[in-house]
């Protein structure tokens, strides 16, 4: 029963089985997509089904190897790539972090009370991220941290369903205010039919949309931007705004740093958009993201000419259904 060409009869089997499982698991979901684009939705979703066929090629490699159907260095092969498929498919995902930085926000004294903002970004609900274990955690993690407020810096979707008013109810267990903008995935891909899904379903659940709005703290003033790429990122009317305080600036693309105007203190823009590169490989990463972020943004802090902006790695996923070498991770803000 179980000799070397039974093994392998099974094999195939067990790969046409999940292969169709996989096609037919894609076709559903993208019917329940809200979205311009089924046949990508559809491309896409194979993508993520077919992954799970590298769980049986990583076990029988070890087998092929064992019995000599493979030969040591093929089996190896074979081995290793499975393998790290496997963890940025499956691990590495749902492995979310959680760091934390500093950053003195008036240039010559400190706050009497250092202030925690909690930086989400690029949840990416829909195709390949953001499903409901993914959300607990990151709910879980965000409440442990105990912020002050928690801001969220766009791409909440990618291609969702339309269940996604009940998907985000988790964001109620959230126990500091949620402040958000929207991000390109929101705005021009899938297009105008997420705006009005998304809108509802962030008003249902406590979400504050605060683009192009102001909301006044004690030690400084929020302010909202629309996405760089939808074409909202005006802010040649900021120096006309109160400058006795200073400015935190919500937008989905850091890229938008580059049109801060001159203020009165040195604002601080939180962004996401990038991914940190999402999957990190060398040359390959830094090519791609010379398309994503024309100034070179990738993670963390960087300094301009006007404001400085700090880009989150973000949580999600799009394009493929891995990370490797970036986590999903929670910044902590800590303004002193």
């Amino acid at each position: 029963m179980w000799s070397p060409n039974s093994v392998q009869l099974y094999f195939y089997i067990v790969l046409g089985v999940l292969a169709l499982w996989a096609i037919s698991q894609a076709w559903m979901s993208q019917k329940k997509t809200e979205t311009i684009h089924p046949f990508k939705a559809f491309i896409h979703l194979l993508a993520f089904y077919f992954s799970y066929l590298l769980i049986p090629i990583f076990l029988f490699s070890l087998y092929a190897g064992w019995v000599g159907y493979y030969s040591l260095h093929e089996a190896i092969f074979v081995f290793i790539v499975s393998g790290i498929l496997i963890y940025a498919r499956f691990i590495e995902p749902m492995r979310i972090h959680v760091d934390e930085i500093s950053y003195q926000i008036y240039p010559e004294k400190s706050l009497n009370q250092p202030i925690k903002i909690a930086l989400l970004a690029d949840l990416h609900i829909g195709l390949f991220s953001g499903h409901e274990q993914q959300l607990k955690k990151i709910v879980k993690k965000v409440n442990e941290q105990n912020p002050d407020l928690v801001l969220v810096s766009g791409d909440w979707t990618y291609e969702p369903e339309s269940t996604l008013i009940e998907e985000l109810a988790v964001l109620k267990e959230i126990k500091a205010p949620i402040y958000s903008v929207n991000g390109n995935h929101d705005e021009q891909y899938p297009g105008p039919p997420i705006q009005a899904l998304l809108a509802k379903a962030l008003e249902e659940n406590n979400v504050m949309d605060i683009e192009g709005q102001v909301v006044e703290f004690d030690d400084f003033r929020l302010i909202g931007i629309g996405d760089l790429w939808a074409g909202k990122a005006d802010m040649r009317f900021m120096p006309d705004l109160p400058q006795d305080k200073p400015w935190l600036i919500l937008s989905h693309n850091p890229d938008t740093v580059d049109m801060v105007p001159k203020l009165k203190y040195r604002a601080l823009m939180l962004s996401g958009h990038t991914h940190g590169g999402q999957v990190e490989l060398p040359w390959l990463t830094d090519y791609v993201m010379k398309k994503v972020s024309i100034l070179g943004h990738k993670r963390g802090l960087y300094s301009h000419e006007n404001a400085d902006v700090f880009v989150t790695v973000g949580t999600g996923m799009v394009g493929v259904p891995f990370r490797f070498r970036v986590p999903p991770t929670i910044d902590i803000i800590k303004l002193i």
